[in-house]
């Protein structure tokens, strides 16, 4: 006996065991897909649908190296990419201006309306009168037309009513 043969030769034995081995696979296979075919059928639906699914979105994917074609295009794009961000940028820059403008115009107004109220209020103080109370009056004055300054205030009366005599 060797030890360094290939093995015992095959004889009618290894046929009869591969014969045996078989039937043994046919009935193992046969007992599994009796008890588990749907879901062994389900499973490989499941499969296949999803390998569909993904080798779809590999193809539909752009592929990272760009072609001679997308080569030539894509400096024209970009150059026109380019060109609508800065007018899109200039739009937005006038507009903010204007509203700038806008702003600056309303604040000169209200710097006015209290230039006009001070000076009303001036006025009413150099006549002697409450300039808190009046100054609604003579703002409607003032942009009338009629001036107030005109006007003599009223002199007091020397008596006192209070101490007793006259």
């Amino acid at each position: 006996m060797e030890l360094g043969s290939g093995g015992p030769a095959p004889g009618p034995g290894q046929a009869a065991l591969g014969r045996g081995g078989l039937e043994f696979l046919q009935h193992t296979v046969g007992s599994l897909l009796s008890s588990y075919g749907w879901y062994i059928l389900l499973a490989a639906v499941a499969i296949y649908l999803l390998v569909q699914k993904i080798s779809q979105s590999l193809a539909a994917r752009p592929s990272s190296q760009p072609g001679a074609a997308d080569a030539a295009v894509e400096p024209d794009m970009v150059v026109r990419r380019q060109e609508a961000l800065a007018a899109a940028r200039l739009r937005m820059q006038e507009e903010l201006n204007a509203q700038a403008e806008r702003y600056k115009e309303k604040q000169r107004q209200l710097e006015e309306e209290k230039r006009r109220q001070k000076i009303a209020m001036w006025e009413s103080m150099q006549e002697g009168k409450s300039y808190k109370g009046n100054l609604k009056l003579n703002q409607q004055e003032v942009e009338s037309g009629a001036s107030t300054s005109s006007a003599v205030p009223k002199s007091k009366p020397n008596k006192k009513p209070l101490r007793g005599g006259g």
